[in-house]
């Protein structure tokens, strides 16, 4: 636990910079690479320490992979050749590992436990284990078999009909990784569109996946092979430098390499509809995946209402959000965001009580907040909540501050992207 000072910026970001690599496929490119047949290479692997436990997981089912910094190799033998644990396996604070790793796990002719930190063990995974049940699963634990440590009794799944209670990419993957492994024929039906890279990527190693609007469809049994995977950077991470070159006077800065799954990319439409001067060139598409640069320029901003169709699309961009709308014209409402108060920590009172503490105005409301602009922030100590995106907000929020920034604690912030105070530093200091 280190606690960290910064101090206001003196002048705007300039230059080019990347990201690292996206968390999320980052985790699905390790899961697919290792129950494929064949060998697998991923380049651009994001090595925070979330894809990291789920690679070492692979690892504890007997699978060979070759890590050299961001590039990973799998030997991959088919999940035939899976390996029963031999002790619990950790996913540390990771949601995803833990929630996708349960649809593979079901699956399997063995039995499993898995735990995660003080923070893991708290968040819901019925939402993941129910469906599962309905499939056949037998997963038990805490909380009436609801929270982490779980123990799961694979068994031969069978195929469901599954309308998501919850707009979660977690959910619909951990099914459709179950379905493939099912008998018969799985389809989840979705509240809106979520982040689709699990169906992309099943594509890429080879599986039928069938998507009609809001229904994705997978057939079981299938196998997948072993292809490249080149992780495209993480908008997730770059928005915190497009909010800050956003915000921070004289600045124009460009992030190169950037995932733009258009699944992902709320964060950029919002900056456009509150004005924001953001431009996108170079894109293409790799893997099934697209990118580009995203040049941002510190722009005048006004207020707007966020809502619906969209959270799904930027609902890890939100406590960034916030900071980006208490410099913009008027108010800035945020609602339908109700899965912030189960992510690492309880997002909205977090997002609240930091921005709160530098000067902000801001309310929080069940599913959201309201944020009042034009504010001048002033500075102070903030709690980071454990939690890697309010770790990094209050970090972005001391460029404008007018005072010192103290951080209690940034050991959160390698959970995404652990290169982030060095890539500040360097931005503010060139």
């Amino acid at each position: 636990m280190t606690e960290v000072k910064f101090q206001p910026s003196t002048k705007g970001l300039s230059g080019e910079m990347e990201v690292p690599g996206d968390k999320s496929i980052s985790h699905r490119a390790i899961m697919f690479g290792s129950m494929a047949t064949g060998t697998t290479k991923i380049t651009n692997f994001l090595q925070s320490d979330d894809c990291l436990h789920t690679l070492e997981a692979f690892r504890s089912l007997g699978v060979a992979i070759e890590h050299q910094e961001s590039s990973i190799t799998i030997y991959g033998k088919g999940i035939d050749s899976f390996k029963e644990p031999t002790v619990p396996v950790y996913f540390g604070n990771s949601g995803t590992a833990a929630r996708l790793m349960l649809g593979l796990l079901a699956s399997l002719p063995f039995y499993t436990v898995i735990h995660g930190d003080p923070h893991l063990t708290i968040r819901p995974m019925d939402r993941v284990i129910i469906p599962l049940k309905e499939m056949g699963a037998s997963i038990d634990g805490r909380g009436e078999g609801s929270l982490l440590p779980l123990g799961i009794r694979g068994r031969q799944l069978k195929g469901i009909d599954y309308i998501l209670p919850v707009k979660s990419a977690q959910v619909k993957s951990a099914i459709l990784i179950a379905g493939l492994l099912a008998d018969g024929v799985t389809k989840v039906t979705e509240i809106d569109t979520s982040r689709d890279h699990t169906e992309r990527m099943l594509t890429a190693f080879g599986a039928e996946v069938h998507v009609d609007g809001l229904e994705i469809s997978i057939q079981g049994k299938q196998k997948l092979t072993g292809t490249n995977v080149h992780v495209p950077g993480d908008i997730s991470s770059a928005a915190f430098f497009i909010v800050a070159a956003a915000i921070v006077p004289n600045s124009t800065l460009t992030i190169k390499n950037v995932g733009l799954n258009e699944t992902r990319t709320g964060i950029i439409d919002v900056l456009q509809q509150m004005g924001g001067n953001i431009t996108i060139s170079n894109e293409q598409m790799i893997g099934g995946e697209h990118f580009g640069d995203i040049t941002v320029k510190h722009s005048h901003l006004r207020g707007i209402e966020i809502n619906g169709k969209i959270i799904p699309r930027l609902i890890d961009e939100i406590p960034i959000i916030a900071l980006l709308a208490t410099q913009a014209d008027g108010k800035t409402v945020i609602t339908d965001a109700e899965e912030l108060r189960v992510k690492e920590t309880d997002r909205i009172e977090a997002t609240v009580d930091v921005l709160t503490t530098l000067g902000a105005k801001i309310e929080p409301l069940e599913d959201g907040m309201i944020i009042h602009g034009n504010t001048n922030l002033s500075g102070g100590k903030v709690k980071s909540y454990s939690d890697h995106r309010i770790a990094m907000m209050g970090a972005i929020a001391s460029l404008i501050a007018k005072e010192e920034v103290i951080l209690d604690d940034d050991s959160s912030i390698s959970v995404s992207y652990p290169n982030f105070l060095e890539d500040l530093h360097q931005l503010t200091q060139s």
